[in-house]
């Protein structure tokens, strides 16, 4: 993942949207007369025991720890009955990379923090370093000193005192993205240079660094087995390589499927590598390369949704975080449109569908992109730099409106990513949709309301208020709003009148944000079919679900 500068939003005041008032006889009789439909919820696509996954190791008595970076969470994963377990939750739980320590001690980098967590054998909980955004791999060397590294957000390696009672030591920088390392059996580190495709042998006492292998694409993460033998991951390629560190010589072991994230040996030199775009962990047959998953799902992180139609059938945009997928209505299949590492996707939370065009954003990454529904497969590359991009949505004129958050205002982006701010004074924009007529609303989440925006002359207009939390949100044909007040749980139906129905609740959504983060963090999508049906993501289990309309 990719850091989001930390947000501090202080406290909006909620505006009072003034209903007419009935009185009680009346509303009961409006509630014996209505025809209003009721809703079924059910399950449209599968969800995942991960939110994204990352770091991978084992402990010495053979278990296997999963690090989730977004979802804040350490896992337990029982690889014989392929099952899951929370070992420590969020956020304390963060972790990009994790390895046990000598003594059984547990260090792990808690990316978007910046810190860095021991947990002693004990269970106690020791924070050894602070203030360092993009810690992102660690390990422990032979005799106890113990190392990390930041990628990303900065490009330099310390060591650490496991005691906590000594600041970090910056050992070198500038190396090139020092990602999944390990130490070999002559007390070297062994790592991959993210951004220079090489791999390189450093040592840690002299602070010098040598390239040892190259013409990787994107390598991720090295490991050494028992025997002393370094086997190495790459990212793009989605290709399992082992590499000689004498002669620099690789070897193509296995070939599956990209933006695979770290990799872990068990005490029987079983090999297992985790894949962020489908919640994977997979063990690799380090003599066939095959592969055989054992958990996964065909979503990582569901996000915003919208919908659309493509060859006459109706379809759901899902911004997967570490894909775009889209899931038809029909039958609930899921495909991809790309992923990151092996597209030019980078990062999707944020989406909208509209003019032939599917524009993503992404605010972890500060990325936003423009999408030819027509091209597919030939996807440009996204746009960086931009704060907190938290929605984005096409434009009839072929470019395409990107929310910032933080700044509170709302901008055009051209093609070739040019930015003109057109609306400023919104307060937590978020979400954004068009109705029927072409005009444009979108969601200001700390002041609990969807207003309406005229971009000629960049006036906002609240139009619905007394909200909790919304967030993703669709307008039907006739003007009824269906919003996510995700704090409540619920999914609210909002007439053109103002009649406000919950025809949801207690529905599987409202993953809390991290101390400092975007108050939408993941952001629950809302999209209504043709049959009246409405779509929404759960934050809290990486699924799909439809709430079935009858009458």
């Amino acid at each position: 993942m990719k850091h989001s500068r930390k947000l501090h939003l202080g406290t909006a005041l909620a505006a009072v949207l003034a209903f007419t008032a009935c009185s009680e006889e009346q509303n009961k009789e409006a509630a014996t007369q209505s025809t209003a439909p009721t809703y079924t919820l059910e399950k449209f696509v599968e969800g995942s025991d991960f939110h994204g996954i990352h770091g991978l190791t084992f402990t010495k008595d053979n278990r296997l720890l999963a690090g989730s970076v977004l979802g804040g969470t350490i896992y337990e994963v029982d690889v014989a009955n392929k099952t899951t377990s929370v070992f420590i939750g969020p956020y304390k739980g963060m972790a990009d990379d994790l390895e046990e320590g000598p003594n059984g001690e547990l260090g792990w980098t808690a990316f978007l923090a910046g810190d860095y967590w021991l947990r002693t054998p004990e269970g106690n909980d020791i924070k050894l370093a602070s203030g360092l955004p993009g810690l992102n791999s660690t390990a422990w060397k032979q005799d106890g000193r113990l190392f990390a590294t930041q990628v990303f957000l900065g490009d330099a390696l310390y060591e650490l005192d496991p005691t906590g009672s000594t600041p970090p030591r910056k050992i070198m920088e500038g190396m090139g993205g020092l990602n999944g390392f390990d130490f070999g059996p002559d007390g070297k580190l062994y790592g991959p240079l993210w951004f220079k495709g090489q791999i390189a042998r450093v040592d840690v006492d002299a602070g010098t660094l040598e390239v040892i292998a190259e013409g990787f694409t994107i390598p991720a993460a090295v490991n050494f087995d028992s025997k002393g033998q370094l086997w190495a991951v790459d990212t793009a390629e989605g290709a399992v390589y082992k590499v000689n560190i004498e002669t620099g010589e690789r070897t193509l072991v296995a070939d599956v499927e990209p933006a695979i994230d770290n990799m872990a040996f068990d005490n029987d030199d079983r090999l297992f590598i985790s894949n962020m775009s489908r919640n994977a962990i997979i063990e690799i047959n380090t003599e066939t390369g095959e592969a055989t998953e054992i958990v996964g799902g065909p979503l990582a992180v569901a996000a915003d949704l919208d919908i659309g139609e493509e060859d006459g059938r109706e379809v759901v945009y899902i911004a997967d975080v570490f894909s775009a997928r889209k899931a038809f209505t029909d039958t609930g299949e899921v495909t991809e449109i790309g992923r990151v590492f092996g597209s030019s996707v980078d990062y999707p939370i944020n989406l909208g569908a509209a003019h032939g065009k599917l524009a993503l954003a992404g605010w972890s990454a500060g990325a936003v992109q423009l999408v030819d529904l027509a091209d597919q497969k030939n996807l440009p590359h996204p746009h960086h730099g931009f704060t907190t991009p938290t929605d984005a949505l096409p434009l009839p004129d072929g470019n395409f409106l990107v929310t910032n958050l933080a700044e509170g205002t709302l901008s055009s982006v051209t093609e070739d990513g040019t930015k003109t701010i057109l609306v400023s004074g919104l307060v937590t924009p978020g979400n954004m949709d068009y109705a029927a007529d072409g005009s444009l609303y979108v969601t200001e989440y700390a002041l609990g309301r969807i207003s309406k925006v005229d971009l000629a002359t960049s006036t906002i207009t609240p139009v619905i208020e007394d909200l909790k939390g919304p967030e993703g949100f669709d307008i039907t044909a006739d003007g009824t709003f269906y919003v996510a007040e995700v704090p409540l749980k619920k999914i609210t139906a909002i007439a053109p009148d103002g009649t406000r129905t919950d025809i949801g609740t207690d529905l599987p959504i409202g993953l809390a944000p991290p101390e400092g983060g975007l108050p939408t963090h993941v952001p629950t999508g809302v999209v209504v079919t043709k049959t009246g049906d409405v779509i929404f993501s759960s934050d809290l289990e990486a699924a799909l679900y439809r709430l079935k309309k009858s009458n």
